[in-house]
């Protein structure tokens, strides 16, 4: 984390801007190891500080490796600033504007992403904790034995949240999607009170030390089905094996675009093919038509290629992928299930 304020000082030296403020609870966290439970102000500056909530003055104190100090009014905390000699402030664009309306007299603001060009390269640690969190979340996944589990769509996600905790988990990365028939059709479904129809996609994580983790599955049944299951497959496997560092994000997209655009179904491929996780379970880069960005080393971004048959049923396929000199994916549960 002391390497994390280094860079961002390194930043703001650059830009010639004297602090840098950060609201987000998770930029919070990843900056000073403390994660807001109330609201929280972080200022990176020569001398950072935080000031939180005091129902929070115990926790922050305990786990934060940068200074913290009780909040007790915002003007108070931008007199302290004006009389360190501050002038020019970062902010993050995620600010509420309410709270840039009381600084914009004060300062000369600007708008910066600083923290999230940081947390695009994970370090091994972070890495870890994301094999981790995935580690749980498929041994969890295995236990469910959703195939004999004879349960309602909502039971077996319950179960499955249930598992995870057992396993280590803190809790899911994100609501955990169970859907089947022609639910399916509907990628972020919602768990209904409904035994399991064909197929079944299921789509979980969960966190451990605070890193997420996210896997779909989908359990094919019939001959249809099948096809279109070997399709995304070989969307999901060649979009893996072309990533490598020096490429765009955009340039993986499209490889897995291209595959099943190839086969007819290029309109019912609706999302991008993956994103980035990490303390948020949706982080940049992703592997989308518009960006950009170029893949580097230590990067960690999910490769989730789908094809949706409105009122029929659907098919996705999600691993979660850490860049080295090739991508190299997490864990080791099967794609297909019998």
């Amino acid at each position: 984390m002391e390497l994390h304020i280094c860079n961002i000082l390194d930043d703001l030296k650059k830009d010639d801007i004297q602090a840098y403020l950060l609201t987000q609870f998770t930029n919070i966290e990843y900056i000073s190891g403390y994660k807001p439970t109330s609201f929280a102000f972080c200022v990176i500056k020569e001398n950072p500080i935080i000031y939180a909530s005091k129902m929070d003055m115990e926790i922050a104190t305990k786990t934060s490796c940068i200074d913290v100090k009780e909040y007790e009014s915002f003007k108070l905390m931008v007199d302290e600033l004006k009389n360190e000699g501050i002038e020019t402030l970062a902010i993050e664009p995620e600010l509420p504007y309410s709270s840039y309306e009381k600084l914009r007299d004060d300062f000369e603001i600007t708008s910066k992403t600083y923290i999230n060009a940081q947390r695009m390269v994970k370090t091994p640690e972070e890495i870890e904790k994301i094999e981790k969190a995935t580690e749980i979340a498929q041994k969890s996944f295995i236990q469910l034995d959703v195939l004999n589990n004879g349960n309602s769509e909502k039971a077996i996600a319950f179960d499955l949240e249930r598992l995870m905790i057992e396993n280590g988990a803190s809790k899911e990365s994100f609501d955990t999607i169970v859907t089947s028939g022609a639910n399916s059709s509907l990628p972020h479904a919602t768990p209904q009170d409904k035994l399991l129809e064909k197929p079944v996609l299921i789509d979980w994580g969960a966190i451990f030390k605070g890193y997420c983790s996210d896997n779909t599955r989908t359990v094919v049944y019939s001959e249809s089905q099948q096809e279109i299951w070997d399709i995304v497959a070989e969307a999901h496997d060649k979009a893996i094996k072309a990533i490598k560092p020096g490429l765009k994000c955009c340039e993986i997209d499209k490889v897995a675009r291209d595959i099943i655009a190839e086969y007819g179904y290029g309109d019912n491929f609706i999302h991008s093919t993956g994103h980035s996780l990490g303390l948020d379970i949706h982080e940049t880069p992703g592997f989308s038509l518009r960006d950009d960005t170029i893949i580097k080393e230590g990067m960690v971004i999910t490769v989730e290629p789908g094809i949706y048959l409105e009122g029929e049923f659907g098919v996705r396929l999600e691993d979660t992928v850490a860049i080295y000199k090739k991508g190299l994916v997490i864990g080791d549960l099967p794609l297909q299930f019998d």
